[in-house]
């Protein structure tokens, strides 16, 4: 017997995350896909595993999901990226919370442990990843902000036990790459709240950043990945500023 939960992923080229992800979630009665005009077998993928296919032309990442969760049937939605993956302790601790009666809070947290450069990262300010991603469709909505969005519950939240694994970023390359969009789409978060740019926002904030996640939070524990991790983040919070003042000169964030 299937759950009543629908399962949310949003995707874009996607086809070989969903090949690994879709096969665990068997259990849901539901799947929905919001795609973001994938070029690749992300939608054959998806109806081989009879998923609900949709999609929308990107606008950020909580905009997105919260359309697409109006389209779910079910009245809890359970919301996975295509590179996350469900243990199988989670998968049944969600069964066993639906089977023996309805969830009685509105919303629950999962811990992920993160995966970078072929190891599970410890610190690194990666080591309290929790997450609200189990919700009650009717009490719980995204905020609308373009990075880090975060799930707004009008009620109560709680945590489940069981974690999920997060297998982030491929290498190097694709971690930059994702930097620098967020950068742009923090840039746009940051705009209105964001006096003139300076020397403490290009040079003081980024330095700090790294300090923050290879000293404070111990990122030197976890090796080389750690250092990365570290430096590319510090990199993500200068090129914020930089798109803030590129966009300020021209007008336009193009």
């Amino acid at each position: 017997m299937k759950l009543k939960i629908s399962v949310l992923i949003p995707t874009y080229n996607e086809a070989e995350n969903l090949k690994a992800l879709l096969p665990l979630l068997s259990w849901a009665d539901e799947i929905v896909i919001v795609d973001s005009l994938s070029n690749d077998q992300t939608s054959s993928v998806a109806a081989s595993f009879a998923a609900k296919f949709l999609q929308r032309k990107y606008d950020g990442p909580a905009f997105q999901k919260n359309w697409a969760i109006e389209y779910c049937a079910n009245d809890w939605v359970l919301i996975f990226d295509a590179d996350e993956r469900p243990t199988a302790e989670l998968c049944e601790e969600i069964k066993n919370l639906f089977e023996n009666g309805k969830p009685t809070l509105d919303a629950y947290r999962i811990k992920r442990r993160n995966f970078f450069m072929g190891k599970e990262i410890r610190y690194s300010g990666w080591q309290n990843d929790w997450v609200t991603r189990l919700i009650r469709k009717d009490n719980c909505r995204y905020k609308e902000t373009m990075v880090h969005e975060e799930i707004v519950c009008e009620g109560k939240v709680g945590r489940l036990k069981s974690p999920m694994l997060h297998f982030t970023y491929r290498d190097i390359a694709h971690f930059k790459a994702k930097i620098e969009r967020y950068a742009k789409w923090s840039a746009m978060d940051y705009d209105n709240r964001t006096g003139k740019i300076g020397f403490f926002h290009l040079y003081l904030k980024p330095a700090f950043r790294f300090f923050k996640h290879y000293i404070l939070k111990m990122g030197f524990l976890d090796g080389a990945a750690g250092y990365s991790i570290s430096k590319l983040m510090a990199s993500g919070v200068r090129k914020r500023y930089q798109y803030l003042q590129q966009k300020r000169k021209s007008g336009s964030w193009d």
